[in-house]
């Protein structure tokens, strides 16, 4: 391409100069070393694009040089000083004496070559460097399955991914005396042990790799054996096992999880049945509790219905001694002998004194003379006189006891005047009791 394409396209695809740079110094592993061997110093980069290798090399004390056929990429080189020219690679190599060159590297150059091409790139390699010299083929790895089913498209120069296994079995035909896969670019969190999810095993696989070869020599080649031994980067396989062993792990705990929370929820359940049954009990005896209460409320109802109808049995009782109890105190009877009622009481309570204080003759006498005098002053009263006569003749034996009292022993006849003064008597007997009142007064006024 001789525009400005790809080189924008780099710019915004591929990374910064400095990120690049960064990358790059992953390879430092084998390039010290390199620079111990006797003819160190030469090196070519096939493709160099925007020149970050060439700068590296520069730094780390190497004569290189950078073929590309972008004439935007080489100015972009030339920019910076770097020393660089317009060829192909595979011409470029072969126009190199043999055994000339400690380095020859490409990066991101065999995915846009034809096979066969690479493969003639990779023996005149052989051929140009020099004993221990080391070859590096860097390109997109298709192990990363966002990388080897999309973004490997996105350059549209790009013919097809290069599988690692491919590139490496390519350098080893050649003739090499050994290789090594380097992984680059992969997540930083997937080299922890932290867990992985199915993202990460799509696209967290390392995004480039490259196969680094070492040309045969006679001398002892010792101090790249570190750099080779080493592991580098995140390959699918064991990231897939390592997710199917966390997704197995996770699955376990949620196997033990669910024992748990089935054995909780046995529990839970025991636990609700048991309170279940409590609650049962508790309804049947709460239900009991109910029908006794109904049942004494029914008791109390009826109870209710009797007491009221004793009431109203006890009101009309009440009523009917009321209205007798005011047919008696308004009857004539009542107010007739309201005294005696009254001297009654007094002779109970006299008779109580009497049994106490031993005095029942004297107050005999006074009694009889008590009674006398109430005899005399009933008499002189038309009124009470007609009360007491109609009491006494309604009560003989409180007219006998008067009788006693009044009268004296030879028994006194009455007077007749009086009765002449007392026509109102009903009967002869009411007379005679008449007659015996006013001789019992007669006698106590002698």
């Amino acid at each position: 391409m001789s525009d400005h394409f790809y080189r924008d396209f780099e710019d915004r695809h591929r990374g910064s100069r400095e990120l690049i740079k960064s990358r790059l110094r992953a390879y430092l592993p084998f390039i010290e070393p390199l620079r111990a061997l006797p003819g160190a110093g030469r090196a070519i980069d096939l493709g160099c694009g925007r020149g970050e290798w060439l700068e590296l090399l520069g730094e780390w004390g190497f004569t290189a040089e950078g073929v590309d056929l972008d004439a935007a990429m080489l100015e972009a080189c030339q920019e910076r000083g770097l020393q660089t020219r317009t060829a192909d690679a595979l011409e470029a190599l072969r126009a190199l004496p043999a055994a000339s060159l400690a380095l020859v590297s490409s990066f991101h150059l065999v995915e846009h070559l034809p096979f066969a091409e690479l493969r003639a790139i990779v023996l005149q390699a052989l051929r140009v460097l020099e004993a221990g010299g080391l070859l590096i083929l860097e390109t997109p790895n298709p192990e990363n399955l966002v990388v080897g089913a999309t973004s490997f498209y996105t350059d549209p120069s790009h013919l097809r991914p290069l599988p690692p296994e491919l590139l490496g079995f390519v350098v080893e035909h050649a003739g090499f005396a050994r290789r090594k896969l380097v992984r680059l670019q992969e997540s930083a969190a997937l080299t922890s042990t932290a867990p992985v999810d199915l993202f990460s095993v799509l696209e967290g696989t390392s995004r480039d790799y490259a196969i680094v070869a070492q040309k045969a020599a006679p001398a002892a080649l010792s101090d790249f054996d570190p750099a080779f031994a080493a592991d580098y980067g995140v390959c699918l396989e064991p990231l897939a096992r390592r997710y199917d062993l966390q997704a197995e792990a996770r699955t376990d705990a949620m196997r033990g999880a669910l024992v748990q929370a089935e054995a909780e929820s046995a529990r839970r359940f025991d636990e609700a049945s048991r309170q279940i049954a409590q609650l049962d009990e508790r309804l049947l005896r709460a239900e009991t509790a109910i029908v006794n209460v109904e049942a004494a409320n029914l008791r109390a109802d009826a109870a209710m219905l009797r007491a009221e109808a004793a009431t109203a049995q006890a009101e009309a009782r009440a009523a009917q001694l009321a209205s007798y109890l005011d047919g008696v105190l308004n009857s004539r009877s009542w107010r007739i002998t309201q005294p005696l009622r009254g001297l009654g009481a007094d002779y109970r309570a006299l008779r109580a004194g009497v049994r106490r204080l031993n005095l029942v003759a004297s107050t005999r006498r006074r009694s009889r003379s008590l009674v006398r005098w109430l005899a005399r002053a009933a008499w002189r009263s038309a009124l009470l006189r007609r009360l007491a006569l109609a009491a006494l003749d309604r009560l003989p034996g409180l007219r006998r006891r008067l009788r006693a009292v009044v009268f004296d022993a030879a028994g006194a006849v009455v007077d007749p005047a009086p009765l002449a003064r007392a026509p109102h008597l009903r009967s002869p007997r009411s007379a005679r009791i008449l007659d015996e009142l006013l001789r019992a007064v007669e006698a106590g006024k002698r």
